[in-house]
């Protein structure tokens, strides 16, 4: 990335909390001159120097070298998802509502084909929850079982060992989000 644009970051971060550079240099102990050209792009700072505006802005040091994200970076159209069916199963389907998976979230929509298993016994690390957007199914945990209907939602601690099973004659469809994500 160019110099200018982490400049032109530290201007944008300082304008968003209304301060002058003044203001900045105060709180760095850098001089105002220094901190124009650092934002003009004719200065070439040192992480050290970086460090002291990031924390004086409070802001991470990363946010300067981030470039701003558009719209279309977090917008998904039905026909950008990507889909998983499990070779074991082609009676599920999931569908990934996120751009990507690097996030610290997950978001899907599965699918369950009338008579379908999620397939074994599984958990997750954080949290899941869930609502149930079409049909019904039932939420097979190790020791008891729930039917959910059209509407219902629920929320799953860490490590709750759990798969869905469609009972109905027609396909079922569960909303979903875990944290950290699973796939």
């Amino acid at each position: 990335m160019a110099e200018m644009n982490i400049g032109q970051r530290v201007q944008q971060f300082r304008k968003n909390k209304s301060m002058s550079l003044k203001d900045l240099a105060e709180r760095t102990g850098l001089s105002q001159s220094m901190l124009s050209q650092l934002e003009r792009g004719l200065a070439n700072p040192s992480i050290n120097t970086l460090k002291q505006v990031a924390e004086a802005l409070d802001v991470a040091l990363f946010e300067f070298f981030s470039e701003d994200a558009s719209a279309d970076d977090f917008i998904i159209r039905p026909q950008q998802r990507k889909r998983l069916v499990l070779p074991e199963s082609m009676d599920v389907r999931y569908e990934f509502l996120t751009p990507d998976l690097g996030g610290s979230i997950e978001y899907c929509l599965m699918t369950l084909q009338p008579g379908a298993l999620s397939g074994p016994y599984q958990n997750h690390k954080g949290e899941e929850v869930g609502y149930i957007l079409q049909g019904s199914m039932t939420l097979e945990l190790e020791n008891e079982s729930r039917v959910l209907f059209q509407g219902d939602s629920l929320r799953l601690p860490p490590l709750t060992r759990h798969r869905w099973r469609n009972h109905s004659g027609q396909d079922a469809q569960l909303l979903f989000a875990v944290t950290p994500p699973s796939f």
